[in-house]
C-alpha cells in the first residue's frame, strides 16, 4: 500500500484492511467521511499527519502476515452481501438485543451520579431503531434487486426493471440512514469520553462501555463494506449492463 497524504481516508480503507484499524483507534471517520484527503482527515481530528502515517506502514506491514482480508472488489457481489448479512447484520441484531438491557440495568445503578449514561441510552434506543428497520430494507429491498441484476450480467439476459427506478435511489437513502447512525456513533462516543469508564463503574458499566466501542468499530466497517465497495460497484453495474 503506497500511503501519501493526498489520497482519501477512503481509498487508504479500501486498499488495505488494516488501516480501517489504525483510523478506528485514532478517531478518524473511515466510512461516512471518507471522502476527505488524509492530511484533512488528520486536521479535523488534530492529529499529527506524520504520526498517523507511520501508523498506517506499520499497519500495512504486519497485515499481510495475519490479515484475512477478501478482496471484496472483485469477488462477486453476492458473496459481498452474504458476508454482510452472515456477519454484520447478524452481529448487529445480537448486540442490539444484548444491550438494550444492559444499558436499562446499568442506567437504574448509576445514572443518578452519571446523568450522560441516560443521554447515551436515549441515542442507542434511536439507534438501535433506526438499525433494524434500515437492515430490513437492506434484506427485502436492496440486496434481492443486487444479486438478481449480478445473475442476468452473469446469464447476459436482460434485467428485470425495478421498482424503485434505479438501483441510485435505494443507495442513496441507505447512505443517508449511514449517516444518521455515524452521527449517533459520534455523538455516544463524545458523550462517553471515548468510552472510558469513570472510576465507580462496576463491571456491567466497564462491560456496557467495551460493547459500545466494539459495536461501533464494526458497524464503522459495516458502513464501509456497502458505502464504499457495494454500493458504487451495484451503480456501476447497472450503468453498464
Amino acid at each position: 500500500m503506497s500511503v501519501t497524504t493526498e489520497k482519501t481516508v477512503r481509498e487508504l480503507a479500501l486498499e488495505n484492511l488494516a488501516a480501517t484499524r489504525v483510523f478506528e483507534k485514532l478517531g478518524i471517520d473511515y466510512c461516512c467521511g471518507g471522502n476527505k484527503s488524509l492530511d484533512e482527515a488528520c486536521r479535523a481530528a488534530k492529529l499529527n499527519t506524520d504520526q498517523v502515517l507511520d501508523a498506517l506502514e506499520k499497519a500495512d506491514q504486519s497485515a499481510h502476515a495475519v490479515e484475512e482480508n477478501h478482496n471484496w472488489r472483485t469477488k462477486a457481489l453476492g458473496d459481498l452481501i452474504a458476508h454482510i448479512k452472515n456477519t454484520h447484520h447478524v452481529y448487529t441484531r445480537e448486540e442490539l438485543a444484548r444491550l438494550a438491557p444492559l444499558f436499562d440495568k446499568v442506567c437504574s445503578v448509576h445514572g443518578k451520579n452519571h446523568p450522560e449514561l441516560l443521554r447515551i441510552r436515549g441515542v442507542f434506543q434511536g439507534l438501535a431503531q433506526e438499525l433494524t428497520t434500515h437492515l430490513m430494507k437492506e434484506e427485502m429491498v436492496l440486496f434481492p434487486y443486487v444479486k438478481r441484476m449480478e445473475e442476468a450480467v452473469i446469464e447476459k439476459e436482460p434485467m428485470v426493471p425495478a421498482p424503485f427506478g434505479t438501483v441510485q435511489n435505494p443507495v442513496s437513502m441507505m447512505e443517508h440512514e449511514h449517516d444518521s447512525a455515524g452521527n449517533a456513533l459520534r455523538a455516544m462516543r463524545e458523550a462517553s469520553h471515548g468510552y472510558s469508564a469513570p472510576v465507580d463503574a462496576c463491571v456491567s458499566y466497564q462491560t456496557l462501555y467495551k460493547a459500545l466501542a466494539e459495536f461501533e468499530a464494526d458497524l464503522h466497517q459495516h458502513i464501509h463494506l456497502e458505502n464504499n465497495i457495494l454500493f458504487p460497484r451495484a451503480v456501476a453495474m447497472e450503468k453498464a449492463h
